[in-house]
């Protein structure tokens, strides 16, 4: 090659690696962009410490689209156990079913852990369930748990937010739909409406039928609305048929419920019939 083309050569081969960076086709590895975060309109984030658990709580807090225009409103809130996996899921469902007119406006309260680590596992664990057994290391702090909920969290919510307190559910699936039967006949009167998922009522020897069976010999009256339902093909499908039948064999004056085995589905894909039908159902008139 002659001198002059070879300087032709080099000049064209730097010529394209310009071209190559000015047009962004330049390896992203070694010029990272950066893009904005996906938020949900109208949330934020609040911790709270609590007394009664000795933990921290991040709230997942997502306020009704016309909530800063009409100050006199007072709203149902839906208090979310497993805000971390459950809050962004109902909040798309909710969205939905507000704008279709199944059901109202409302504040809602993802319950989750503090921390970029939390072991969100063993700290569920703890708090979802009514009383310890030794293969589930820390378990049984539901009455400490539910002792927060009715003493530290709710009060913060309905201060600092225009919840209605006669208007409150609570809504939690597996170990956190084990609580949330578990704080149904613990204190039946601290929320209006329940929606337990999947809930594991076979937990240290059956607890829950034994906690509502004790119940019912005590109590004629349920008050509340309790939608119940569970996937027709995960291993907690017959347990809770079972109890389905039990509940509904009482036959509580007042008590509103409504069950469902959503077919074709295992412990996790119950979710999305299981918050639209329920969200729905608690809403009816």
């Amino acid at each position: 090659m002659k001198p002059v083309t070879q300087v032709f050569a080099i000049l064209l081969c730097l010529f394209t690696v310009r071209v190559s960076v000015v047009s962004g086709q330049e390896p992203s590895e070694t010029r990272p962009q950066t893009f904005p975060r996906v938020t949900i309109p109208d949330s934020q984030v609040r911790t709270i410490r609590s007394t009664s658990t000795g933990r921290d709580y991040d709230l997942y807090i997502h306020l009704p689209s016309d909530y800063a225009q009409d100050k006199n409103t007072k709203y149902p809130v839906l208090y979310i156990l497993d805000g971390q996996w459950d809050f962004k899921l109902m909040d798309a469902v909710l969205g939905g079913l507000v704008y279709d007119k199944f059901v109202p406006q409302m504040i809602l309260v993802g319950i989750t852990y503090s921390g970029e680590n939390a072991d969100y596992g063993s700290l569920r664990a703890m708090d979802d369930t009514p009383t310890a057994v030794e293969q589930v290391k820390g378990s049984g702090d539901g009455p400490k748990f539910l002792k927060f909920l009715k003493t530290e969290l709710i009060p913060f919510i309905e201060a600092n937010y225009r919840g209605d307190s006669s208007r409150r559910v609570l809504q939690g699936s597996s170990y956190a739909g084990l609580f949330t039967l578990y704080a149904l006949f613990a204190d039946p009167g601290l929320f209006s409406a329940y929606m337990a998922g999947s809930p594991a009522v076979n937990y240290a020897d059956e607890y829950t039928f034994k906690q509502e069976a004790e119940y019912a010999h005590t109590h004629k009256e349920l008050p509340v609305k309790l939608f119940l339902a569970v996937g027709g093909s995960e291993g907690l499908t017959a347990p809770v048929q079972e109890f389905m039948r039990a509940i509904q064999s009482r036959r509580y004056k007042g008590l509103k419920i409504e069950t469902r085995v959503i077919e074709g589905e295992r412990h996790s894909g119950t979710k999305p019939e299981l918050f639209n039908r329920g969200l729905r159902f608690l809403f009816s008139e």
